[in-house]
């Protein structure tokens, strides 16, 4: 059949000529592309990956040189003052709270107890720890709402001729109104190093009514042999007075997660 000049054809043809698999393929590409990138992003299983990943570097760093430990875990939204600036302390305090709660920053500030030098008893052991925190505020060196964890230790007559060195923590929290004790484990102390120091204590010392003015660590280490007044309880128990504190503070890190607020992303 012949088809006449003037008469309509049957096949038409789009008036653009471009070649549309060009559009497609753009935007196939950049939706595959951000889709991808998003898709990644809140995968649970990719960023269970990454962060098993990060935990394996940060294991091997730490391996390597144990002293990184507390620049990693340092920083987070939980800032916690030391009333102490002996490393004793302060990295005992920094390795619990960091152990407890992933990330925290712990830093150390001498706070000053109107107590006497060697504490007698669980009043004044408490009275000390809390007086080094209200002597920093008092001083301007930590605000008043600055979350902040003082140690103390102290001896005490548990029975009859038998004493024990304990050391008392507490967590302060005025942000939250949070207020925690907590103890480190007992230690056995000889009667005879008690007495002597009882007998070097002045009987017209000030602060008598909370204590004697040496310390049973001095008395130790004047008797005994390579024993240091600062860490005597090593030689009594295995275990340095920094693991005690550790302990005691993991407990005070522990009870003091409980107690914050749930957190809100």
């Amino acid at each position: 059949m012949s088809v006449g000049v003037g008469a309509e054809s049957p096949i038409t043809f789009p008036d653009n000529h471009e070649d549309p698999r060009m559009g497609r393929e753009d935007s196939g590409n950049a939706g595959g592309i951000w889709g991808f990138i998003k898709g990644v992003a809140g995968n649970p299983m990719v960023k269970s990956v990454f962060d098993k990943t990060k935990h394996s570097v940060e294991s091997m760093i730490t391996t390597l040189d144990p002293g990184m430990a507390p620049y990693i875990k340092s920083g987070g939204d939980l800032d916690i003052v030391v009333t102490s600036n002996k490393e004793v302390k302060v990295a005992a305090v920094r390795d619990a709270f960091q152990e407890v709660f992933g990330l925290a920053m712990v830093t150390g500030e001498a706070g000053q107890s109107n107590i006497a030098s060697q504490p007698v008893g669980y009043a004044a052991g408490l009275k000390g720890a809390q007086e080094r925190i209200d002597s920093l505020r008092r001083a301007g060196v930590i605000h008043e709402k600055q979350a902040a964890v003082s140690v103390e230790n102290f001896i005490a007559e548990l029975s009859p001729d038998k004493w024990f060195d304990i050391g008392c923590l507490i967590l302060e929290d005025p942000t939250h109104g949070i207020h925690i004790e907590s103890f480190t484990q007992a230690t056995p102390v000889p009667l005879e190093y008690v007495q002597q120091a009882e007998t070097l204590t002045p009987v017209d010392y000030s602060l008598r009514w909370s204590g004697l003015m040496v310390t049973v660590g001095e008395v130790m280490e004047r008797n005994l042999p390579h024993v240091s007044k600062t860490d005597w309880h090593v030689m009594f128990t295995g275990m340095s007075r920094r693991q005690m504190i550790y302990s005691a503070a993991k407990a005070l890190a522990g009870m003091y997660k409980q107690r914050l607020p749930p957190r809100t992303v």
